[in-house]
C-alpha cells in the first residue's frame, strides 16, 4: 500500500478513537505495511486474568487463542511475563523475549504449538497505574522480515498514543466495578498458584525450580538465576518428579494446569 493510503488510514485511526471502529482500523493500518493473519489486544495488570480488548480470530481459533489462554496458560506466556517485569515499551518478537528453552518447553509443546503460528510479534504499551497493553500480530505461514518489522516500528509513534487514548480506562476495568467477585477471586488464586503448587510435597525452593522449568528456562539458566550449578537444578527436578509421582515436563505442565482448574 502506498504512503498516501497509509496516511489516510492514520487519519481514520485518529478519528475513530473512542469508537467501536478503532481496533479494526488499527489492524487495517498495521496490515497495510506488514500483512499478518490475526490481531489480538490483551490488557494486563498484575496477575489478573488478561482482558481481551479486541481480537479478529475466527470462531474456530478463538477458543485456543483467548478462552483457553485466559484459563491459566497465560502465566507461562513470554509476552505476559515480559509485561509483568516489565520490559520497556516497544515492538518485540516473541523469540527475543522467550526463555532459552521456550521452544523445547512444555508450554510451547502442550499449548502454544496448537496455535499453529509461524511467529508472533507485539507492541508493548505502558498504561496508567502499572497496567499494560500488548497488541499482538500473528502470522501462520512465515516469520516477519526485518523490513516489515522496521515498517511496523515506524508506526509506533502513532500507534502508542492512539491506543493509550482509546483504552485509557484500562486500569479501572481491572480494579473498578466492572471486575466481578469471581474475577477478584481468580486473581487471588492465580497470584498464589506458583507458591502453592505441589502443596506440602514440595519445598519453597522446589516450587521455584518448578516455576522456572514450566516457564521454559534450562537448567543452566535456572542455575544462573539462583546462583547454583546446573547439576543441583537437575537434582531438584528429579526430587520434584519423585514427590509428584511424575516422570516428564509434560506431566509437570498438566499437573500445574490441573491445580489451577481444581482451585476454582
Amino acid at each position: 500500500m502506498g504512503t498516501s493510503s497509509v496516511f489516510l488510514l492514520i487519519g481514520d485511526l485518529i478519528g475513530a478513537i473512542g469508537t467501536e471502529a478503532f481496533p479494526s482500523i488499527l489492524a487495517r493500518l498495521l496490515r497495510s505495511v506488514a500483512p499478518f493473519n490475526y490481531t489480538v489486544v490483551f490488557g494486563y495488570s498484575g496477575v489478573g486474568r488478561p482482558l481481551d480488548l479486541y481480537d479478529d480470530f475466527p470462531s474456530g481459533k478463538r477458543k485456543i487463542f483467548v478462552t483457553d489462554y485466559q484459563e491459566g496458560p497465560y502465566l507461562l506466556d513470554p509476552f505476559y511475563l515480559a509485561s509483568a517485569q516489565p520490559v520497556p515499551a516497544g515492538l518485540y518478537r516473541m523469540r527475543d523475549l522467550a526463555p532459552d528453552r521456550f521452544y523445547q518447553g512444555e508450554y510451547f509443546r502442550s499449548y502454544y504449538v496448537q496455535t499453529g503460528l509461524a511467529e508472533e510479534i507485539g507492541f508493548f504499551i505502558d498504561m496508567p497505574d502499572d497496567a499494560r497493553i500488548v497488541l499482538s500480530l500473528m502470522r501462520a505461514e512465515k516469520v516477519f522480515s526485518a523490513r516489515e518489522v522496521r515498517a511496523l516500528r515506524e508506526l509506533r509513534p502513532v500507534v502508542e498514543p492512539c491506543i493509550r487514548k482509546h483504552w485509557n480506562d484500562l486500569a479501572q476495568r481491572f480494579s473498578g466495578s466492572e471486575i466481578s467477585k469471581e474475577e477478584r477471586r481468580l486473581r487471588n488464586r492465580i497470584e498464589d498458584s506458583f507458591q502453592t503448587f505441589g502443596g506440602d510435597l514440595l519445598t519453597p525452593r522446589e516450587r521455584e525450580m518448578a516455576e522456572y522449568t514450566l516457564k521454559g528456562h534450562s537448567a543452566e539458566a535456572i542455575g544462573r538465576i539462583f546462583g547454583i550449578s546446573p547439576g543441583t537444578v537437575r537434582i531438584h527436578r528429579r526430587n520434584i518428579y519423585g514427590k509428584l509421582r511424575i516422570s516428564s515436563q509434560g506431566e509437570l505442565f498438566s499437573s500445574f494446569i490441573k491445580t489451577l482448574t481444581n482451585a476454582r
